[in-house]
């Protein structure tokens, strides 16, 4: 299906303080984490709450609760494939690409947690965090530039994690992180999409948001429910229902009219 063509205001748009903001926002945190001395990752990190045996899979929950990323994933990749979205196709299916992979490296490395089974796990993340990243800044920037550096984009996340493989130094990987949780508020408070529906990316980012407090608070979550459910699987099934709920957003949406984007957007699910 050929993808519909679509002007690029941005590419017309001066710089303006809105893109320093945004500059600001991506380039700061990392300069702020070079300034820190090397964080290295602590062993205790593989240490899980809930190390129970579940239908005989080892640390059962926690590996479990990684299949949601693969359904997701396909449901996405499925829908990229029948339905390109624009310039930003090519980020919005790598996305799902990284999704669906979490959903097999994150059970990989929860049968058995150490930093070798996590580079795997975090190989995949960093493929959706810069995929979304791309995607988001091509639709609000509105720019034929910014996709040709999804390349550049998935390459440098790829990097942050061997660096830390070998160098034992998380500051990299922990910007790479942030990026998707710093940028999405700043992208929809200074610019606007030309698609529908962003509420939902909202929701999206809030569970995101979430998903890292319980991870967070893995053992706390543990006792707190008795034994029920930990920290780290909620986050999980959390992290999962973002990705689900940016799926949802590329199903409904629409592409906006000029004076469409000055009305108020209701956002369905």
């Amino acid at each position: 299906m050929a993808q519909p063509k679509l002007d690029y205001p941005g590419d017309r748009a001066r710089f303006s303080w809105r893109h320093a903001v945004l500059l600001g926002i991506v380039f700061g945190p990392l300069g702020a984490l070079l300034t820190l001395a090397p964080i290295a990752q602590s062993l205790a990190y593989h240490s899980f709450a809930d190390v129970r045996t579940l239908l005989g899979v080892a640390n059962g929950l926690n590996v479990l609760s990684s299949l949601p990323f693969l359904i997701v994933g396909i449901l996405g990749l499925r829908y990229c494939l029948r339905t390109p979205s624009g310039p930003a196709y090519p980020p919005w299916w790598w996305l799902f690409a990284g999704v669906a992979l979490v959903g097999l490296t994150s059970a990989y490395y929860h049968l058995n947690p150490s930093n070798a089974t996590l580079v795997w796990d975090r190989l995949s993340m960093t493929i959706g965090f810069m995929a979304l990243f791309i995607a988001l800044t091509s639709e609000y920037l509105a720019s034929r530039l910014i996709p040709k550096l999804l390349v550049p984009a998935l390459l440098l996340g790829a990097a942050t994690v061997a660096y830390w493989h070998w160098r034992d130094d998380l500051r990299p990987y922990i910007w790479v992180q942030l990026l998707p949780l710093l940028t999405i508020p700043v992208l929809m408070m200074l610019f606007s999409s030309g698609y529908s529906h962003q509420g939902v990316l909202v929701l999206a980012w809030g569970c995101y948001l979430v998903a890292k407090v319980a991870e967070l608070y893995d053992e706390a979550i543990f006792f707190s429910t008795q034994g029920v459910v930990s920290g780290h699987t909620l986050k999980h099934l959390f992290a999962a229902m973002g990705c689900y709920l940016i799926l949802r957003m590329l199903q409904t949406r629409r592409r906006l009219s000029r004076r469409d984007r000055l009305r108020p957007q209701k956002t369905p699910l």
